[in-house]
């Protein structure tokens, strides 16, 4: 029965629920667990938040294209759809977890970059509306975009620098 007990209590971790301790002292509650169990979501009520900020993100990155020589509006739209588009994974595992996977060690660099470069991006097309500023944040945007996406795929971002090395190598 024991080794029951900790067959289920692995796998609770490794599909991310939370294990309860039956001798473990009752740890002061910080905010992200108080948002995270006040956002409660039956199965249904989660992938229809996913499929809906999913569609509408890549709906704004799509229509994005319609106004791209206008870098203005092109940066709004698409820094907009990407903030849709990162949020609706937070419907699946829960903000909590989504919190905590973009703050692992191994993407926290690539979680910063790309947060920081919707910020500006948004901040050069709202407020400085520059063109050519708001279309260099953009840029950078999207490839702090992929780079954050290549950090959930193993190995995918050591590869890709190997790649490049190779295809930009100076000596001949």
């Amino acid at each position: 029965m024991e080794k029951m007990n900790q067959a289920l209590e692995k796998m609770k971790m490794l599909v991310g629920m939370d294990v309860e301790d039956e001798e473990s002292v009752p740890q002061p509650e910080s905010f992200m667990d108080d948002f995270n169990r006040n956002c409660t979501l039956t199965t249904k009520q989660r992938l229809y938040g996913f499929a809906i900020c999913l569609t509408t993100g890549i709906a704004c990155t799509l229509l994005s294209m319609l106004v791209f020589f206008n870098p203005i509006k092109f940066g709004i739209t698409f820094s907009f759809g990407n903030l849709l588009a990162l949020g609706s994974t937070a419907f699946l595992i829960g903000p909590k977890r989504q919190v905590t996977m973009m703050l692992d060690p191994v993407r926290i660099y690539a979680t910063a970059i790309y947060i920081a470069s919707i910020i500006v991006a948004l901040f050069c097309a709202l407020y400085v509306r520059n063109k050519l500023l708001t279309l260099l944040s953009i840029i950078l945007e999207f490839g702090a975009l992929i780079w954050y996406s290549l950090s959930y795929v193993p190995f995918a971002r050591s590869m890709v620098s190997k790649v490049m090395m190779a295809c930009f190598d100076t000596e001949f």
